[in-house]
């Protein structure tokens, strides 16, 4: 009971503090999620130094990550002019460049980590900004799109979770995540359509109420692949959570895994299909 009253509260307090963060304006928005990208970042790093795998420029790396995203979300407000993002590939090449003076047996492999956790991480979470600035060249704020993204992913993974633990006997992917059903998966599809026709209801105009329901559909879809995504590679290094660094929940990228995946997909989504 101990444990399901602190992995209460401490969701409680996680989506309590993303849902301020993005509603109470561009400034606290862009704040909370350039430093979420540097937590994730270091928490991605850090577990690959555990695997006695040394990021010689850990600090660099998640400095550059967190500039992509700041950058990138100025830059779709209008604030501040797009080339501006390019710099963060000054950092990479610096990275990249350093390693030619490391004696090290295998830089590539240090320098692939590097990468990918840029990829990974920083990337999505900085086209995320795009999702708050949806109307072309108008530097308005609109907090509701991200926010109905977050509110899918949570809705989906209760009812997921609910709905596998009560009735889940068919392994979706047991070679990656033993623990997910079928059953538990048709659950938070159902759960994250219906609550993307209420979503239609509460902000018309923006789009249609089947378009919401393709917005949910690429948000849940990818959003599992996110998560096995990420359970791949904890099964790959060997470890359980990425950390303990939220009671009950395991580390930051096991909250936000589902999102990696499905932040591209979703403003893909929006961009081209809308």
């Amino acid at each position: 009971m101990n444990i399901l009253v602190t992995r209460t509260l401490s969701g409680f307090v996680y989506v309590a503090a993303i849902a301020a963060a993005i509603l109470l304006g561009p400034t606290t928005c862009m704040v909370f999620f350039a430093f979420l990208t540097g937590l994730a970042l270091w928490e991605f790093y850090t577990l690959i130094e555990k695997q006695r795998q040394t990021i010689r420029e850990k600090w660099l790396a998640i400095f550059g990550g967190v500039y992509l995203f700041a950058s990138g979300f100025l830059s779709f407000s209008g604030i501040l002019p797009l080339r501006f993002v390019s710099l963060w590939f000054l950092v990479m090449l610096f990275i990249l460049i350093r390693e030619l003076y490391n004696k090290k047996t295998n830089p590539f492999q240090e320098t692939a980590m590097v990468f990918f956790g840029q990829l990974y991480i920083a990337l999505p979470l900085m086209v995320m900004g795009r999702l708050t600035y949806p109307l072309d060249d108008t530097g308005t704020y609109f907090p509701f799109l991200l926010m109905a993204f977050f509110v899918l992913i949570w809705v989906y993974d209760t009812g997921a979770y609910l709905v596998g633990v009560s009735f889940g006997k068919h392994r979706l992917f047991e070679r990656i995540s033993p623990k997910k059903s079928w059953e538990g998966l048709i659950g938070g599809y159902i759960l994250a359509i219906g609550t993307s026709i209420g979503i239609s209801y509460l902000l018309p105009g923006h789009m249609s109420t089947w378009q919401w329901i393709g917005f949910a559909l690429v948000t849940v879809t990818f959003g599992t692949w996110g998560d096995l995504v990420e359970s791949m590679i904890k099964r790959t290094l060997n470890v359980k959570d990425s950390s303990n660094m939220i009671p009950g929940h395991g580390g930051l990228l096991d909250r936000i895994d589902s999102c990696l995946v499905a932040i591209p997909a979703v403003v893909i989504y929006y961009l081209f299909i809308l």
